[in-house]
C-alpha cells in the first residue's frame, strides 16, 4: 500500500516531467497547428525544437543588471540581442518596440521580463547613451508634434547624443529619478550562449534588433527579424502566455 510520503513524491516526480515537457508540447502544437499563433507567417519564426539555455548563461552587464539579474527566473523574456559594438537606428527601434510591447500586454505585463543581450564591450560612455534613449526617447512620441517626430529620427542615430540639457526637457516636470527608471535587465552572455543563438540562425548573421522570446524554463521559442512588427509580436506572445500556465 502506498503511504503519503510514496504518494508526494510520485507527484513530485510527474510535476518535474510536466515542467520538462511542457515547453516542447507548446512547440509541437504550435508547429502542427500555426493558426494557434496568429501571424507567424509574417512576423515569427517558431525555433523547433527550442532551444534550452541555463541561468548561468546570463549574468548581469552592469551593477543595475546584475542586482536585478534574479527577476530573469520564472517569467517570459522579451529579449533584444546587440551583437556588434553599436546600436544603430535598427537597433535601437527595436529597443523601444520591446519596451512599448510589453506596455501592451496590459495584465500579462507582471508575467514579463524586457532583457538585452550585450554581446561585446562597447564603451561604458556608449551604452549609458543607448539606456537613456531606452527610457526617455518614447516620450516624443506622445506629443504627436511633427518637431519632436523630427528630433525622435534625429536621436535614434548613435551619432547624436542625449545631453543634460535635452533630458531635462524631455522630462518636464516630472520626478527626474522615476523617470530616469528602467525595465531593461543588460546581460552578459556566455560563450556558450551566444553558440546557441549563432546556431538558431542556421548561418544567417545576427543582425541588431533582432528579437526572442523566451519562456520561464529559459527556452527559447520565437524568433523575429530587424524591424519586426510589434502588434504582430504582441499577437504570438498573448497566445503564448494564454496557452501556457507556467511563469
Amino acid at each position: 500500500m502506498i503511504n503519503k510520503q510514496q504518494k508526494k513524491n510520485q507527484l513530485m516526480i510527474l510535476a518535474i516531467f510536466g515542467l520538462t515537457i511542457i515547453p516542447f508540447l507548446i512547440a509541437w502544437g504550435l508547429e502542427k497547428y500555426p493558426s494557434l499563433v496568429k501571424g507567424t507567417t509574417n512576423s515569427g519564426q517558431l525555433i523547433i525544437p527550442p532551444v534550452t539555455t541555463e541561468r548561468a548563461d546570463f549574468n548581469g552587464y552592469d551593477s543595475f543588471s546584475s542586482k536585478n539579474i534574479s527577476e530573469l527566473a520564472g517569467h517570459w523574456l522579451i529579449v533584444n540581442v546587440i551583437p556588434d559594438m553599436g546600436c544603430n537606428e535598427v537597433c535601437l527601434d527595436a529597443l523601444l518596440k520591446s519596451k512599448q510591447l510589453r506596455l501592451m500586454l496590459n495584465k500579462e505585463l507582471p508575467r514579463t521580463r524586457r532583457i538585452v543581450i550585450i554581446f561585446k564591450t562597447p564603451s561604458v560612455e556608449q551604452t549609458n547613451q543607448w539606456w537613456l534613449k531606452d527610457t526617455l526617447l518614447s516620450r516624443l512620441h506622445r506629443t504627436k508634434n511633427p518637431v519632436d517626430e523630427a528630433l525622435f529620427l534625429s536621436l535614434l542615430r548613435e551619432e547624436n547624443k542625449l545631453d543634460e540639457p535635452l533630458v531635462e526637457r524631455l522630462i518636464g516636470g516630472d520626478d527626474k529619478e522615476f523617470s530616469l527608471s528602467s525595465d531593461l535587465i543588460r546581460v552578459k552572455p556566455s560563450v556558450e550562449l551566444v553558440k546557441k543563438f549563432t546556431e538558431i540562425r542556421l548561418g544567417n548573421p545576427i543582425s541588431n534588433g533582432m528579437l526572442f522570446l523566451m519562456d520561464p524554463l529559459g527556452n527559447l521559442m520565437m524568433q523575429y527579424d530587424s524591424g519586426f512588427n510589434t502588434y504582430k509580436v504582441k499577437d504570438d506572445l498573448m497566445h503564448l502566455l494564454k496557452i501556457s500556465q507556467i511563469g
